[in-house]
């Protein structure tokens, strides 16, 4: 398609693509840039893995809440997934398998980057959505359909999130553990809208096994 976010930068950084054997797709949160995620990735980082980051058009995924009508967040909702898949086949053209491709978002990033892997389902090197979930005014588990192959999941967020209802939080994983996600939940008491070492650890253990 051609929307708001198509003609935004990829910003790249880590191993050279051409020399990758795995890929960390980055997608940022909402009045921040794809370089800004980048860095905060530097804490994952691992020789051989290659960050791919998409830029949102103002720095925006989409205009409302994710729990807003879907239609309220169009065309920017798919034209943020677009970006995302042309992420992954920027990924695959330089010969990287979708099993070594991890996707990972931030705030309405993760909810980006969640809607994308249940929309798609297939083997990937796995997803972390931190402080996010599956978008739209209410989720059924019945409208995903498909098989992600024991793709590695993690989903964390607080439980008193300002942004991310704890609800969404449980149905996001709800619906990943009927796509055959491998799904890690993790409600962090009083956190707040952020990410802390435990989710910092456990993506980094995600990242290395991307190599193994």
């Amino acid at each position: 398609m051609d929307g708001p976010h198509q003609n935004q930068p990829l910003v790249t950084a880590g191993t050279d693509l051409d020399d990758a054997t795995a890929a960390l797709v980055l997608v940022h949160g909402r009045g921040a840039t794809a370089r800004s995620i980048v860095q905060m990735a530097q804490a994952f980082h691992r020789p051989g893995v290659a960050y791919l980051a998409p830029q949102a058009n103002r720095n925006t995924w989409y205009p409302n809440p994710f729990t807003a009508p879907v239609e309220s967040n169009e065309p920017g909702r798919s034209s943020g997934l677009q970006a995302v898949s042309d992420a992954i086949e920027t990924a695959a053209d330089a010969g990287v398998p979708l099993d070594r491709v991890m996707l990972l978002g931030f705030s309405q990033g993760a909810c980006l980057a969640s809607e994308f892997v249940a929309r798609n389902p297939d083997r990937y090197g796995g997803l972390a959505a931190l402080s996010g979930g599956l978008i739209g005014e209410s989720i059924d588990p019945a409208d995903y359909d498909g098989d992600l192959l024991e793709t590695p999941v993690f989903v964390g967020c607080s439980d008193v999130d300002p942004h991310i209802p704890e609800e969404r939080v449980h149905e996001t994983t709800e619906v990943f553990e009927r796509l055959n996600a491998d799904v890690t939940e993790r409600l962090y008491p009083g956190m707040g809208h952020t990410i802390n070492a435990d989710e910092q650890d456990h993506v980094s253990e995600m990242v290395a096994n991307l190599l193994d």
